[in-house]
């Protein structure tokens, strides 16, 4: 919840669109510690920090063989009591989705996955009166709610299509995504090219697989900022001219092939910086070694020398306010990963006006259509020569730009709410 990733993201807009179908929603959350008889200690547990590394390990070493025993046999989830409102929200706001109620099993996720590992079984969840009537799991998890229809979101299939880029058990990863399959009332995913694997690689009649895709929701309070607004804050924060920077957002892993994007972006001789936003995820090292100078120190460009660090910035993590001004600043977003079950950085430079740069693979020419650039991932020259026409051509820029917002209308907020009612219609 703190600094949650795309399925976190669709797990928000999920939970915002159903409500906006006029339903209840409740969210489950698996928290180190359970209910208590504390209302305020409840409601504390929901936003507490995350523990040091160390303690977090020991902690979950404790519990680790009983949780594994007890969770095969199933787990109870409790819904928490109205909270106090003494916990200041504001400061998560963004990150705490609203909803109707709020169930809680201790450690549920961490021990369903622990369980799984050691026995092959999926934990059976028993939540009592006022429980949900339908149980969407908004990622594969081997949890199924009992006495009620259980719809499980596959987002793709990338430990299986792209083996060197992720770091999960690859086994066990088949074996659960089989199992999902197997006893889920409706298997949902996210793109067309995401429900072909699903098909071909798990073996899934194409009538049990629905395609949702995604929407993007961003606070009409800052679409409705002006250009001139946008354009002081990025100057005053960044130090950055309005559509003078190029930007990447997203995860550092293999799959966003930030390493060939640094190296066409060098290559490609353009002055226009590159501004790199995303934290550390997995196997990052290769991805990002050309952005330190002691590997190159500076870099020839036509009129002089200009060192790295001037040219690549990197920044971990910014808040979605500040994150949105960069991306509807920027002069172009630079995604052309290797793969994507859907590609949200895509449809929300687009939603913003930006022009995009992506990839030939996996979703991502579904979702950008006919208005971004789109570059074969693995071509770095390609990837180059991309980067200077739209780096040099303005008319280009405005063209993408007119046409993407026309093509992120395509998955709006009102498109993924009809396609939602159509999911969850045939379980009333």
């Amino acid at each position: 919840m703190h600094k949650g990733s795309g399925i976190a993201t669709y797990a928000r807009n999920l939970n915002i669109e159903a409500r906006n179908l006029g339903y209840d929603t409740c969210l489950i959350y698996g928290p180190r510690q359970g209910p208590s008889r504390d209302d305020l200690m409840n409601e504390i547990a929901l936003y507490d920090a995350p523990p040091p590394k160390s303690r977090m390990e020991w902690v979950s070493a404790s519990r680790r063989s009983i949780s594994n025993l007890t969770s095969a046999f199933g787990r109870t989830a409790k819904p928490l009591r109205a909270t106090t409102k003494s916990v200041i929200t504001r400061q998560v706001a963004q990150n705490a989705p609203a909803a109707d109620s709020i169930w809680v099993a201790r450690n549920l996720f961490a021990a369903a996955n622990q369980t799984f590992g050691m026995f092959g079984a999926t934990t059976p969840l028993t939540l009592g009166s006022g429980g949900p009537d339908i149980m969407h799991w908004t990622c594969p998890l081997p949890i199924r709610a009992k006495g009620v229809p259980n719809l499980y979101t596959i987002h793709d299939l990338v430990p299986l299509r792209l083996p060197f880029a992720t770091l999960d058990n690859k086994r066990r990863f088949l074996q659960l995504s089989r199992k999902l399959c197997a006893v889920a009332d409706k298997v949902v995913t996210v793109s067309e090219a995401s429900k072909s694997d699903i098909i071909q690689i798990l073996g899934v009649a194409p009538d049990r697989v629905s395609v949702t895709h995604q929407s993007v929701s961003v606070p009409q309070t800052l679409l409705d900022r002006s250009d001139d607004e946008v354009a002081r804050e990025i100057e005053g924060v960044f130090g950055l001219d309005w559509r003078g920077y190029l930007v990447f957002f997203g995860a550092v892993e293999p799959k966003k092939n930030l390493g060939r994007i640094i190296e066409a972006y060098l290559a490609s001789g353009v002055a226009t910086p590159l501004i790199i936003v995303g934290g550390k995820a997995w196997l990052d090292d290769a991805e990002t070694q050309l952005l330190y100078e002691d590997i190159v120190e500076i870099q020839a460009v036509k009129d002089g020398l200009i060192r790295r660090a001037d040219r690549i910035r990197r920044y971990e993590y910014l808040p979605f306010s500040l994150l949105v001004s960069l991306i509807r600043g920027a002069r172009a977003t630079l995604l052309p990963s290797l793969y994507e079950g859907f590609g949200l950085p895509v449809l929300e430079s687009m939603l913003l006006g930006t022009p995009v740069l992506t990839s030939t693979e996996g979703s991502l020419p579904e979702v950008a259509g006919d208005a971004a650039v789109l570059v074969d991932p693995y071509d770095s020259h390609a990837i180059a020569r991309a980067i200077r026409e739209l780096d040099g051509d303005a008319d280009l820029r405005a063209d993408l730009s007119r046409r993407g917002v026309a093509q992120a209308a395509k998955f709006s907020p009102e498109v993924y709410r009809r396609k939602l009612a159509d999911l969850y219609k045939p379980f009333h």
